[in-house]
């Protein structure tokens, strides 16, 4: 009995880790500009979090998923900077949120990247 509890409390972690894309509707892409706020390089995805103003001119708290640093070659933590206006496409949230899968991205410093894969 104890060694299955171990077993389980070290696979637990790996079960939850992985979500896949499931969550957001892999048929529509949208397209959002926005200014960032935050940019995550932190396992298991980097998420850059930025400020969208609507047709209203409220701002909107989006957040944009994005590979895990591994497979972002030759980016750093540095790489996308609060204050930079980025225009990002992408899988919304099913839920609606302002949440989305990255699928592409252009910054106002020069950085685009196409294609994020989902790990």
């Amino acid at each position: 009995m104890k060694k299955l509890f171990l077993i389980l409390l070290a696979t637990a972690g790996l079960l939850l880790a992985h979500h896949g894309l499931a969550a957001f509707d892999q048929t529509t892409k949208i397209t959002v500009k926005g200014v960032i706020t935050e940019f995550h390089f932190v396992n298991p995805h980097c998420v850059v979090e930025f400020d969208v103003k609507d047709e209203k001119g409220q701002i909107q708290k989006w957040k944009a998923e994005m590979s895990s640093p591994a497979h972002m070659k030759g980016w750093t933590a540095t790489t996308l900077e609060p204050g930079n206006v980025i225009t990002v496409s992408g899988w919304r949230a099913k839920s609606g949120a302002f949440y989305m899968w990255l699928t592409s991205l252009s910054s106002s410093n020069g950085v685009e990247l196409k294609s994020f894969r989902a790990d």
